[in-house]
């Protein structure tokens, strides 16, 4: 009991140590943007659109853990290209992410990230096509983090049920996207 009480105050008084120094990393904020590739699974119908998004991020480190919180406010154009129709979801995402970074020294760092995406479209529907307002999905990531101030990442996001409903029959998208952010 005595040599736990020990590790605790030492532990204790390690962390009062390291986190002046480390509580400037902690909340970062940055810009973030990229580009969506959808695909869309409708039936027997498939096809793939390009779009993008853009806007602020926040990014929260627990020191020398690695362990950590990002979350971004993006405007996002989403879609698909239906005969010569476009079919664009344009609106805003938020995706919140648990992230785990393995650092490779103080310049570069590769990290997983993983958590749930809420997209609230701002588009009208089209003829025949009811969408969803709200629209969840889950996140699954990787990316690098460079010089302490850029991250370059991959996403995929997975539909959680039908995301509109066209001439009757649900349909639901998923989402590749590249990102770049820089954080401040």
């Amino acid at each position: 009991m005595k040599r736990v009480f020990i590790l605790l105050v030492v532990a204790v008084c390690c962390t009062f140590v390291v986190m002046p120094a480390a509580q400037a990393q902690l909340l970062r904020w940055g810009v973030k943007g990229g580009v969506n590739v959808t695909k869309l699974d409708f039936d027997d119908y498939k096809d793939k659109m390009a779009g993008f998004f853009i806007g602020p991020m926040a990014e929260m480190t627990i020191p020398v853990v690695g362990l950590g919180l990002d979350a971004s406010l993006l405007f996002s154009q989403k879609g698909i290209k239906a005969d010569s129709d476009d079919r664009k979801q344009v609106g805003l995402d938020i995706p919140v992410n648990l992230k785990y970074t393995f650092g490779l020294g103080s310049m570069l760092g590769i990290f997983i990230a993983a958590g749930p995406d809420f997209f609230f479209d701002f588009k009208s529907d089209p003829d025949g096509v009811d969408r969803k307002k709200a629209q969840v999905g889950i996140n699954v990531g990787a990316g690098v983090k460079l010089i302490n101030h850029l991250q370059l990442g991959v996403n995929y996001n997975i539909a959680m049920g039908d995301h509109f409903t066209w001439d009757g029959d649900g349909a639901k998208d998923k989402t590749w996207q590249v990102s770049l952010a820089y954080l401040f």
